[in-house]
């Protein structure tokens, strides 16, 4: 997606006759401290900032993704992988086994995996050993080289990573999906003038008419930036509310 990143950082900068910068961070803090304006973040973390009152952020705009499973609305879906000659067929069969997940702070990889385990019954040390791998990527590499039996992948990652890599369609196998969810979003810091939100916004949303603009969104699997609203995050909410009244809130190795 870092592709799609930079295109919007340049575009909007160009639109608005702005500066721009692109940086890396998972500090959510930044968008308070003055360290970011605009950012592209997970719902999970979105969820969070938008309980602090006053809110930090504000949302901008959410990509929507090529694909009839999508069905033109801003989501995606947590594809639970394993290896194709792993013999495993279900989420059933992975008690005991390893798991992978990027991080603590996404909804894809760590919140749904713990809400699911809620669902059927199960606490988090379901799986008999777990890796923070530290990206969707890395989790995909380490169940394809066999060092990890499984891991709740990204939709759009899972979709990317087999573009650039074919051979993952026969070397992986998805055996559940986990959604829809909604999808990641872009969000601005409630630091900035309301007018000028409002122009990011627009320009963020327009993202896509210009040829070489639509090449890089196809790339990536992005059909458009489309509005979004609060509401869209309440399943998230819910999720989290459950995990957390559960008391478990964390994967951990039997």
């Amino acid at each position: 997606m870092r592709p799609v990143y930079e295109l919007v950082a340049r575009a909007v900068g160009e639109r608005l006759g702005l500066p721009t910068r692109l940086i890396d961070s998972n500090d959510f803090a930044a968008f308070a401290g003055g360290d970011a304006d605009v950012g592209f973040i997970c719902g999970l973390p979105y969820v969070r900032l938008a309980a602090i009152d006053p809110t930090p952020v504000e949302l901008v705009a959410a990509p929507q993704l090529l694909g009839d499973r999508y069905q033109d609305r801003p989501t995606y879906y947590s594809d639970v992988v394993v290896r194709a000659d792993a013999g495993l067929s279900t989420v059933a069969e992975l008690r005991g086994r390893s798991w992978a997940y990027n991080d603590p702070d996404s909804h894809s990889g760590h919140l749904i995996t713990l809400y699911q385990l809620l669902r059927m019954g199960e606490s988090p040390d379901y799986f008999g050993s777990v890796v923070e791998a530290g990206s969707h990527q890395r989790s995909i590499d380490l169940v394809a080289a066999g060092e990890v039996d499984a891991s709740a992948i990204d939709s759009q990652v899972l979709a990317l990573a087999v573009a650039v890599k074919p051979a993952l369609r026969s070397e992986l196998r998805v055996i559940d999906s986990w959604g829809p969810s909604p999808v990641q979003p872009v969000v601005a810091s409630t630091r900035i003038d309301v007018s000028l939100r409002q122009e990011i916004r627009r320009a963020i949303q327009e993202i896509g008419q210009q040829p070489e603009e639509r090449q890089v969104l196809n790339a990536a699997r992005v059909d458009s930036f489309v509005a979004i609203d609060d509401g869209h995050y309440d399943p998230i909410r819910a999720m989290l509310r459950a995990v957390e009244e559960s008391g478990h809130t964390r994967l951990l190795p039997a």
